[in-house]
């Protein structure tokens, strides 16, 4: 008897979000097909993957890193540097030192650094917070406000602070947001339902529904994922229907596989090496879950992972 294939295509269909301007604006979603499933039907957005660095500048202790960074001393030459990463589609800079728990520099330092990356580089930017609700919830408008123009994606509106945020990064200055939530769909769900009650439509929202390394409990996140991506296209679900943004660099780079030195290690080999294999590993499996885009450190990781997209596209 000969095989018939059933191609499994969806109704439904995954929202689509445009961050950045111009030529090298990236669109995320868009799919109604599960991911990479393109023998089903044809995904017009792949996946997209971007670089991450913070106001610090990049982590020069890595010497892949180093080395792609040398000769960039300012933060703007750090972010067109990055932005000329092969594979990475856009810039992700993190705001560190605004951190309460850290150096707490003031709002107007960080927002002139997010303004120096902003007008260095010619791809889209991502800007992520401290990760303190109440500091960000004072941050990112003002970021929102001197990015005006910029198309911007701000990460990330929680449950403790996502009125102000919604409200005045899109709402008042256009900008796009992400919606973070800790590994579950309910909660990803009703963070996406009163984002929306605030006036927020389709399309300028992407969702981070939380991120581990692999083997350090992934397999949450991936279920995770796996039952936001089902329930938005089988289901028909416009509540979960919302691209998903993973920042991964932060996560993976301080797990111990990828810090303890060699000498304690010896069998682990190279720490750099670990550490991009760790990156990579975590990367592809968020991708193959349901993420439309990833956000890595070492160009190293980069530039595999894309390659891997575009193949598998």
């Amino acid at each position: 008897m000969a095989f018939t294939r059933n191609p499994q295509v969806f109704s439904a269909a995954v929202s689509e979000t445009v961050i950045g301007a111009g030529d090298k604006a990236v669109k995320l979603g868009g799919e109604h097909v599960f991911p990479f499933y393109t023998f089903d039907a044809p995904i017009d957005n792949p996946p997209a993957v971007g670089i991450d660095f913070s106001d610090k500048g990049p982590d020069r202790e890595l010497p892949g890193i180093a080395a792609f960074f040398e000769g960039a001393e300012t933060l703007g030459q750090v972010a067109k540097r990055a932005s000329e990463a092969e594979g990475a589609s856009f810039v992700s800079l993190t705001l560190r030192s605004a951190d309460p728990n850290g150096d707490d520099e003031p709002v107007e330092e960080s927002v002139a650094k997010a303004k120096e990356v902003a007008d260095a580089i010619d791809v889209p930017l991502v800007i992520q917070g401290t990760g303190n609700a109440d500091k960000d919830a004072a941050l990112l408008p003002k970021v929102a406000e001197a990015l005006e123009g910029k198309n911007v994606l701000l990460m990330s509106a929680t449950e403790d602070n996502y009125k102000g945020i919604a409200v005045s990064a899109v709402l008042a200055y256009g900008q796009k947001i992400s919606a973070e939530s800790a590994v579950d769909i309910n909660l990803a769900k009703q963070l996406n339902v009163v984002i929306s009650q605030q006036g927020v439509k389709a399309g300028s929202t992407v969702q981070h529904v939380g991120v581990a390394a692999a083997g350090y409990g992934f397999e949450y996140v991936a279920s995770a994922m796996e039952r936001i991506r089902g329930a938005a296209l089988s289901q028909n679900d416009d509540m979960l229907q919302v691209p998903i943004v993973t920042p991964i660099a932060n996560e993976v780079w301080s797990v111990k596989e990828s810090v303890v030195s060699e000498e304690d290690f010896p069998e682990w080999g190279p720490v750099e090496e670990r550490g991009i294999n760790m990156e990579i590993s975590t990367a592809v499996a968020c991708l193959a879950s349901g993420s439309n885009a990833v956000i890595l450190r070492h160009p190293e990781s980069i530039r595999t992972v894309s390659k891997l997209i575009s193949d598998l596209m």
